[in-house]
């Protein structure tokens, strides 16, 4: 899995590993300003307030979806957003600690 492998290495969540394993996606809820400024590599930026307009791609993905942001408050909400609509989701926390 390469750098996913060494992501969470130090105290992540068995489940956030077992979900990359299982071809998850990493989702950004910055903004695009924030995203730009760093992000894990291989994430995709989808802001916390346009979220609801990306629910059907990623159900449709059927793929687990790990979301972080800068502190872990705004995956936290988009997480349950994505929950509520049946998606495997996790809220990751910052993006900064998935670097270490």
């Amino acid at each position: 899995m390469g750098i996913f492998s060494n992501l969470f290495r130090g105290g992540k969540s068995a489940k956030i590993e077992e979900a990359l394993q299982n071809g998850a996606k990493i989702v950004d809820v910055r903004t695009p300003q924030e995203f730009k400024g760093g992000h894990v590599k291989g994430s995709i930026n989808i802001p916390l307030n346009t979220i609801n307009g990306h629910i059907d791609k990623l159900r449709k993905d059927g793929k687990p979806v790990i979301l972080c942001c800068a502190s872990g408050m705004r995956s936290g909400q988009a997480t349950s957003v994505l929950q509520q609509h049946g998606i495997e989701a996790y809220n990751a926390g910052s993006w900064v600690s998935l670097n270490k």
